[in-house]
């Protein structure tokens, strides 16, 4: 893998606590963008980071921003206190660094959960995830992502106008063009923890429910799968309340299975 950088962290929830949980955002977010899951899992009792991946946030600048060097950054963290994790959870974007690090590191955490997860991205998706960044830089404004998004709470508005304010152009820019192929799959069917995806609605938007990568969840038994009813790419933002139970569901089957 690629030479890692060192990623900055936001916590949330008791720095003693014996349940550790990673928080990995998508493309053009930050970590404070994943803090409903970070709420969620401190109320539950655990300790969950989320950080900044590199070119976004106040995260480390770099020249290569491939899936891989994406992965080995996050592949680079474990817990204070050493171990592996007890839960690694990634977004579109995060979810594919995350489920080539631990398909790399069986060792690196017990149990994934990927959110809307960015498995293989076909032509029409990539267009639509390039629209879209575009799209957010053009206007990063509160204004322009509340009449975007007129149903979000009013911190992620004001969170998704900061992480385009923070995200390096650049970097997301390069993103797509150092990943011709955008394909992890080899990597989700090698998995061999605990997986839950958490897909969004394919009458809304998903880049995983109804595409081809979807099929990675049969291939492999470690996988299962939910839907968020209703709920586009972000589904933690769309549709939070539904989307924390989704988690939380699947984190109580995990401990009745083990």
């Amino acid at each position: 893998m690629p030479a890692p950088v060192t990623l900055p962290r936001l916590s949330w929830g008791s720095p003693a606590s014996d349940r550790r949980a990673l928080l990995v955002h998508g493309l053009g977010s930050n970590a404070h963008l994943m803090w409903r899951f970070g709420v969620a899992l401190a109320d539950a009792g655990w300790r969950a980071d989320a950080v900044d991946l590199r070119g976004h946030g106040v995260a480390p600048r770099a020249l290569d921003y491939t899936l891989e060097a994406y992965a080995a950054d996050v592949a680079a963290i474990g817990p204070d206190g050493g171990g592996p994790w007890d839960l690694v959870l990634g977004h579109s974007l995060g979810g594919a660094a995350v489920t080539l690090a631990a398909a790399a590191d069986r060792s690196w955490t017990r149990r994934l959960v990927l959110v809307d997860p960015a498995i293989s991205l076909t032509p029409h998706d990539r267009d639509v995830v390039r629209n879209s960044q575009e799209e957010s830089f053009a206007d990063p404004s509160q204004a322009a992502v509340r009449a975007a998004h007129p149903h979000w709470h009013e911190q992620d508005v004001e969170l998704k106008s900061l992480a385009a304010h923070q995200a390096s152009r650049w970097a997301v820019e390069q993103t797509s063009a150092q990943n011709p192929r955008w394909d992890v799959t080899a990597a989700a069917t090698a998995l061999d923890v605990p997986t839950h995806v958490i897909g969004s609605d394919p009458e809304v938007y998903s880049i995983f429910c109804g595409k081809p990568a979807e099929a990675v969840v049969a291939a492999n038994p470690h996988l299962t799968l939910s839907v968020v009813a209703g709920a586009g790419h972000s589904p933690h933002r769309d549709k939070p309340e539904a989307t924390i139970a989704q988690l939380m569901d699947a984190l109580a089957s995990a401990e009745v299975r083990a």
